[in-house]
This record gives structure tokens, C-alpha cells and sequence, in this order.
């Protein structure tokens, strides 16, 4: 028997803010399940996936503050390395054909293909293009750097002007650990999370997240807060899932990844895929 593609719907993330803020971290986490504690600097985009669970049984898709359960581990075939077991559905990968109807729903996946931008300034003009056709975005920030907050107000009006109007925007503040309490009371936070919620509020982002890249800690909230909501809005009929610009699709219009990065089910590594007309190079 043939099998099909191991998600129902493939979605664009975007991983925006600026330069040093981690965002790379953030997405090889996601992707890899592992920490680098030396990255270069992004030059135009890189790209990374995984196939997570949406919906139920695996959450409550109408509780929109309910946190999801941990996600299981990257493993290859939702596009990552290191597999291990986990209570979790795995991804589908041979199509049910006229399922009992007193079976209980299918558990959904979906494919996250993560575009991992450049923070710097100077490839701004770039990294904007990117921006079309993404369904979701992580703006993310440094808590040790005040200066990297000031700025997402920048970031998500640059978001907004070019994104489509649904775009389910996530605020996240990374490098958690280095901004906890140590004990000799060295304490680097700069951002409070008081601050950061209230910001989220009075400027229409969905939630504020605290991550580190280091710990893992909170990185697959963050991403699975975007694409539950995203998933919401599939079930509410917001987006043409035949149209590009909506930023998602379904298994059965999404072969060869048209708009979107990686298709047909592969798993997309981690790689550079800077513009080469920008000299290339790497994250």
C-alpha cells in the first residue's frame, strides 16, 4: 500500500526580531532537539520543519489558554534527528480509507515550516519578503538585552504591513535561563514579564511566551500556541487552503510545497538558504 503524507496541513512560520535574540536556537531546538552555543549570523533565511499534533485528542482546540502537552521528541520522520519514544500519536503514514463512524476523530497533524529571518538591519530589505504568505510568527526577543524588546514594536508593524491580516503572531522572550535568579544574585533580565504580557495586550498578539533555546524550556509551547490557533482557524474556514498567500495548506493541494518551504511530507533540515544573489553563507 502507498503511503501518504504524515500531516494534514503544512503551515508558514516565521521566526522574526532582532539579530542575536536566538531565533536560530529557538528553531534548531524545535527541529533538532539539540542547543548550539555558538550560531552565526543569519544571512537572508534558513529554513527548518516539524510535524506536530493539532486539535483533539491531543489538545482542546476551543480552550485557546490551555497549554498543550509536551511534544515528543524530533525524530525523522517529523523532520529532525535523535528519536525517542513518546505517549504522543506519532505521524500518519498510511492513510485511513473510510474509518468505523463510531471511531473517535483522527488526531491531525500539521507540518510547520519554520523560516528562520535575519535580525540584522542590513538585510531588513530582504528578510521582509519573507514575510508573505506566513500564517504565524514568533517575534521574538533577548530578556537580557531591554534594547531587543524596544524593538518589536518595529518588527510587528513591518509583519503587519506585508503579512495577511490573520496572521497569528506569538511574542516570545528567549534566553530564559540566563535571566532567572542565580545564585550569587547575578540576575541579567532587563524585561519583565509583566511588561511583555502587557505589550502583547495592548498590541493584539495572541500570547507571550518565555523560552530558552538552552533549557528547552517553553520552545514547543511557543510554537504549538501558533499552530493550535492556526489549526482554529482552519476549523472556522479562514483560510483558502488552494490560495499560497493564506500561508497554509492541506495534504492534498500542498505536494511539491508550492509558496512554502519543503513539500510532499520531506523533512526540510536546518540548512542556510540565504539568497545566493546575497552572497550566501550561514545562520
Amino acid at each position: 500500500m502507498s503511503t501518504g503524507p504524515s500531516w494534514d496541513y503544512i503551515a508558514k512560520l516565521v521566526c522574526i526580531g532582532d539579530s542575536g535574540c536566538g531565533k536560530s536556537s529557538l528553531t534548531i531546538r524545535l527541529c533538532e532537539g539539540r542547543f548550539v552555543t555558538h550560531h552565526d549570523v543569519t544571512i537572508g533565511v534558513e529554513f527548518g520543519s516539524r510535524v506536530v499534533p493539532v486539535g483533539p485528542p491531543y489538545s482542546t482546540i476551543n480552550n485557546t489558554n490551555a497549554s498543550p502537552s509536551p511534544l515528543p521528541s524530533p525524530s525523522p520522520e517529523n523532520g529532525a534527528s535523535n528519536p525517542t519514544s513518546s505517549g504522543l500519536p506519532p505521524p500518519r503514514t498510511i492513510p485511513k480509507v473510510n474509518p468505523p463512524e463510531t471511531e473517535s476523530p483522527e488526531q491531525k497533524h500539521m507540518k510547520l515550516s519554520l523560516w528562520d529571518t535575519a535580525g540584522q538591519e542590513t538585510y531588513k530589505s530582504v528578510t521582509r519578503s519573507y514575510f508573505r504568505g506566513a500564517s504565524g510568527a514568533l517575534l521574538v526577543f533577548d530578556l537580557t538585552r531591554k534594547s531587543t524588546f524596544t524593538h518589536v514594536t518595529d518588527w510587528l508593524n513591518d509583519l503587519r504591513q506585508i503579512a495577511e491580516p490573520d496572521i497569528v503572531v506569538v511574542l516570545v522572550g528567549n534566553k530564559a535561563d540566563l535571566a532567572e535568579s542565580a545564585p550569587d544574585g547575578n540576575n541579567k533580565r532587563e524585561v519583565t514579564r509583566a511588561e511583555a504580557e502587557e505589550w502583547a495586550r495592548r498590541n493584539g498578539v495572541l500570547e507571550y511566551v518565555e523560552t530558552s533555546a538552552k533549557s528547552g524550556e517553553g520552545v514547543e509551547n511557543a510554537f504549538m500556541r501558533v499552530a493550535e490557533r492556526i489549526f482554529n482557524n482552519i476549523q472556522a474556514g479562514k483560510y483558502d487552503l488552494n490560495d499560497r498567500r493564506s500561508g497554509v495548506k492541506g495534504n492534498s493541494t500542498a505536494t511539491g510545497g508550492a509558496g512554502l518551504a519543503g513539500g510532499a511530507g520531506k523533512p526540510v533540515r536546518l540548512t542556510n538558504a540565504a539568497n545566493k544573489s546575497a552572497g550566501g553563507g550561514c545562520c
